[in-house]
């Protein structure tokens, strides 16, 4: 979903868990579909982790537990906290359509697999890349009270744990960050720059006539 980044300021969703790969995201079975709806994706969002064989709520993730199962469409829980390496093995953009579809708007963890993040950002996605140090503090802030927040300034590129008034800078390419902002994808770039494409095309017409 489109929407223009400035300052997030949200609660969590902990997921402490390593290595997360796409087919945990977004399993295999989901990419046959035919529809790029990103609700439908996000409905399936870690689908196997959330729930059994019988589609019956796994109580122990932590989407169906009480403290989280709002989801972030309802304003809450905008941030999804997790381990390091996310996102690593198959290239599907299904992963970041699913965290997208579901409502997260931000995902923080110490390192994300490059294509996946990259996804996640031409997705409407913020990955925020943290220390080690700032994501294991994190975690523990959440686990001491699920209502603790972060502050998410995209303008000035800072993560803040509120419940701790730790900050550190995340660093996020400058086109990137321009789209997020004005709620721009690629093509709603190029769009915002016909006047001048059509002047350098007009200008460079004229010269190759000339020449």
């Amino acid at each position: 979903m489109k929407q223009k980044f400035d300052i997030i300021e949200s609660t969590c969703v902990p997921l402490p868990l390593e290595n997360i790969d796409t087919d945990q995201i977004i399993p295999a079975r989901f990419l046959k579909a035919t529809t790029r709806d990103e609700s439908f994706f996000g409905e399936n969002l870690f689908r196997d982790w959330r729930y059994d064989s019988q589609d019956k709520p796994k109580a122990d993730f932590v989407f169906n537990q009480p403290d989280f199962s709002a989801a972030p469409c309802e304003g809450v829980h905008q941030v999804l906290v997790a381990g390091k390496n996310f996102g690593c093995g198959s290239s599907r953009e299904h992963a970041a359509w699913a965290i997208a579809g579901y409502g997260f708007r931000v995902v923080v963890s110490s390192f994300f697999a490059d294509i996946h993040k990259n996804n996640e950002l031409n997705n409407f996605v913020l990955p925020v890349v943290v220390s080690e140090d700032f994501l294991s503090e994190l975690f523990d802030s959440i686990a001491a009270d699920s209502q603790a927040k972060v502050r998410v300034d995209v303008p000035a590129q800072t993560i803040t744990n509120l419940a701790t008034g730790r900050q550190e800078s995340f660093e996020i390419n400058s086109y990137k960050k321009y789209c997020l902002m004005n709620a721009l994808d690629d093509i709603d770039y190029l769009l915002e720059q016909k006047d001048k494409i059509e002047a350098f095309e007009n200008n460079n017409r004229y010269e190759t006539q000339n020449c």
